[in-house]
């Protein structure tokens, strides 16, 4: 066989794996996915095939390995189980006509049931929320669980870890469960987990990429949940990290970024309900199931005055079957009669969502939305602002929280009586990549408080107006498509 025969052999080969891979690509691709998924992942495939197809196989599922979904059915069941005919909740009557069919989502999805009688604060200050977690394990006599995306051992979070340390040695049991990836990318984390071994907590992390170790899923499949229990009677969530308001990196030193977030500490029976979803993660990393300190909610104090609250804890991620936030935050936004006010740092809706805020306005009501003027992650940046004026034209009032901060609080409240506060993004990571926990909060004196927050953000940001984003050069409307093309790729 002489030079050009083989030439034409290996052409013939490479146009057949070629046409092969499109063919196959057009089978398998589109199923049990959203049509943008697949239509982003064919265009990558049909465009660059043997890069797209490497990519596929690496990423293309966004769901945990069976094993790991078994255990997330088993947990729902048990939580099930617990719960089975308990009703703390003593003034339903007085819920909006919509709100109940909401919790009945929210329990289908997660399981855990809704409960009255609590009492929440916020906090959006950086250090004091940090210390207001330390001052309440320094009070444990149980145990204290701590599950964040991102734990870091440094000068913020010194006196957190210190708190840890002595109550070890008062013989308080401390686990902490942080995710692998994230951490393990933060600067100093030899140091980290260096100093969680020397104070004696108990430790693992999430989803670890460890594929000698027998621990593998796709790599970006990340725990993005942040939250505090101690002894069962308090707990904080939100969408605060572990580490130093900058996050130790150089990077965002030299730009002199901020985070500004927002923390509620909870007590009552919703306790009962975060501290589930610590126990269903350590039994998911460790196969221990921590029976002795599951904390039933009708043992726990409840408020009785005029202003305790509802709460909800939702869990998402794609351990679950469906995208829970997601639907709890459709339900929420079809329901609303007056107004809707969204903060997230990531926004990049699917198409539900922005069809759900563009109606919205439609149908008359306020809707506002809190975003960054700076970015810290360029592709999710430009892909959020390829949004901007379609929610423009719509009606929608977007406020560009000011540099150097990036506005990482993650919230939403409708009307004057229901919130969420929690991990999640409202972007097409946190609906189904990401392990999220959400709290449905229903009560006033919580949507008040929340309204202050929402005001103070709206003193110090800008309004970005259709007249100026249509200013916005080609070149950067262009970049804005692409990240939004891409940001389907899930």
């Amino acid at each position: 066989m002489n030079s050009q025969q083989v030439t034409l052999l290996v052409w013939v080969l490479v146009t057949v794996v070629d046409l092969a891979i499109r063919i196959a690509a057009i089978i398998i691709i589109p199923r049990s996915r959203k049509p943008s998924a697949a239509m982003a992942w064919l265009l990558a495939v049909f465009l660059i095939p043997f890069v797209g197809v490497f990519f596929f196989l690496l990423i293309g599922s966004s769901k945990l390995p069976k094993r790991r979904r078994d255990k997330q059915q088993r947990i729902s069941q048990l939580i099930s189980e617990s719960v089975a005919g308990m009703d703390l909740v003593n003034d339903d009557d007085s819920w909006p006509r919509w709100f109940a069919s909401v919790v009945e989502l929210n329990t289908s999805l997660g399981s855990v049931p809704i409960v009255g009688g609590n009492t929440a604060r916020l906090i959006g200050d950086y250090n004091a929320s940090i210390a207001a977690m330390a001052a309440e394990i320094q009070t444990s006599t149980r145990f204290v669980h701590v599950e964040f995306y991102i734990v870091s051992f440094d000068a913020t979070t010194r006196d957190f870890f210190a708190a840890m340390e002595a109550a070890v040695r008062r013989g308080v049991t401390v686990r902490v469960l942080l995710d692998h990836i994230a951490s393990i990318r933060t600067a100093g984390h030899d140091a980290t987990f260096a100093e969680l071994d020397r104070i004696g907590v108990i430790w693992s992390f999430m989803l670890p990429v460890q594929p000698l170790k027998g621990k593998y899923q796709r790599p970006d499949l990340r725990n993005h949940r942040k939250l505090v229990v101690v002894d069962g009677r308090v707990a904080f969530m939100g969408s605060q990290n572990l580490i130093d308001r900058s996050y130790n990196s150089a990077k965002n030193q030299k730009r002199g970024l901020q985070w500004q977030e927002l923390v509620t500490q909870v007590t009552g029976p919703v306790v009962s309900g975060i501290n589930l979803i610590f126990l269903s993660d350590w039994y998911s990393e460790t196969d221990e199931m921590l029976r002795q300190e599951n904390v039933p909610a009708d043992t726990i104090p409840m408020d009785v005055s005029s202003r305790a609250l509802d709460c909800q804890v939702v869990p998402s991620g794609p351990g679950f079957e469906g995208e829970n936030n997601l639907r709890l935050f459709l339900a929420l936004l079809y329901s609303a009669q007056e107004r809707i006010i969204i903060t997230s740092p990531y926004f990049v809706p699917d198409e539900a969502m922005l069809y759900a805020i563009t109606s919205s306005c439609q149908r008359g009501l306020t809707v506002e939305l809190f975003v960054s003027e700076l970015g810290d992650q360029g592709s999710v940046y430009h892909a959020q602002r390829s949004y901007y004026s379609a929610l423009l034209k719509a009606g929608v009032r977007i406020w560009l929280y000011p540099a150097p901060f990036i506005l990482h609080a993650k919230h939403f409240s409708i009307d004057d009586d229901v919130a969420v506060i929690g991990s999640s993004n409202m972007d097409i990571r946190s609906f189904s990549l990401n392990l999220e926990v959400s709290l449905m909060v229903r009560g006033q004196s919580f949507v008040a408080d929340m309204r202050q927050v929402e005001e103070g953000y709206r003193r110090i940001s800008r309004e970005l107006t259709l007249t100026e984003w249509q200013k916005e050069p080609l070149r950067s409307t262009m970049l804005d498509g692409v990240a939004r093309l891409t940001s389907a790729l899930q």
